[in-house]
């Protein structure tokens, strides 16, 4: 047999066997959890806080979790998007060195594949220094911290797929590369942007080492930024670490609201960047 024909099918298998390995994982996972979590679901759930003996299998909700993740998402990542964009327009040619941008490029690498929890150990030391306590101000710094690098790399290549023949247009026409950045390349970039903010919430409302220890929990909403929050991921962990059969299927019921969730995110983005993709020149 000819070796090149050998080796092209060989890769063929071993590509047909990685996509049917992780898509068949996400069909046991996404179906295990809406048997599981459809059926434990319930309008009570929905809209009511944790009551005495929730955790024993007693009346209540997980309403606290639900509104803490929102809490805790959405601020740390409007945060992120204004710091991420700013570093990824630095980083372009119109702006920085390459030499500098490429070592930017590497640590923002670096710091993406760096384990959640260190953001939330880093966040430690800090509420240790200040002397303030788990909080939901400290579970925003640690989510932020987390959504940085992943934001600021989207929006980075996104910036970097802008037609050279459009800024030098812009350029021409006496526009400055502060305008050439900001008001042409953002726009043309749109679509990985708003892919870049989707994907940074939804990182950051499913994490739950990052805040594990920083916004804590509390069976009550939250009524300030210094008062302790739950979250969807903390409440899971909660419980499905009960023995009771009852209350581990909260945390299926749990698992399958974050799961609508974070897929609702997935079909958003995927509505907005075919929406924006129109006023992209090609």
């Amino acid at each position: 047999m000819n070796k090149r024909y050998f080796e092209e099918n060989f890769f063929r298998i071993l590509m047909l066997l990685s996509i049917f390995t992780v898509l068949g994982s996400l069909l046991i996972i996404t179906a295990l959890i809406l048997i599981k979590g459809g059926s434990a679901i319930s309008w009570e759930m929905l809209t009511k806080t944790p009551t005495g003996g929730f955790y024993l299998g007693g009346g209540g909700g997980i309403l606290n979790a639900i509104v803490g993740s929102l809490m805790l998402a959405i601020p740390a990542t409007i945060i992120a998007y204004f710091i991420s964009l700013f570093i990824a327009q630095f980083l372009q040619k119109e702006f920085s060195n390459q030499l500098f941008a490429r070592f930017v490029r590497i640590i923002l690498d670096i710091l993406w594949g760096t384990p959640s929890i260190v953001y939330g150990i880093f966040c430690i030391v800090i509420m240790v220094w200040f002397g303030i306590g788990t909080s939901l101000i400290a579970g925003i710094a640690a989510l932020t911290l987390l959504e940085i690098p992943i934001m600021t790399r989207y929006f980075d290549e996104a910036l970097k797929t802008v037609p050279p023949d459009l800024k030098e247009a812009a350029l021409s026409l006496g526009s400055s590369k502060y305008q050439v950045v900001v008001k042409v390349m953002r726009k043309q970039a749109m679509p990985g942007i708003i892919a870049g903010v989707l994907l940074g919430l939804g990182r950051g409302i499913g994490d739950a080492a990052s805040i594990l220890f920083t916004a804590g929990f509390s069976d009550k909403i939250p009524t300030s930024l210094f008062s302790s929050a739950a979250a969807l991921p903390t409440m899971i962990f909660n419980l499905y670490s009960s023995p009771i059969p009852l209350v581990r299927e909260r945390a299926y019921a749990a698992a399958f609201i974050l799961l609508v969730i974070v897929l609702s995110l997935s079909i958003l983005s995927r509505l907005l960047c075919s929406m924006t993709t129109r006023y992209v020149v090609r």
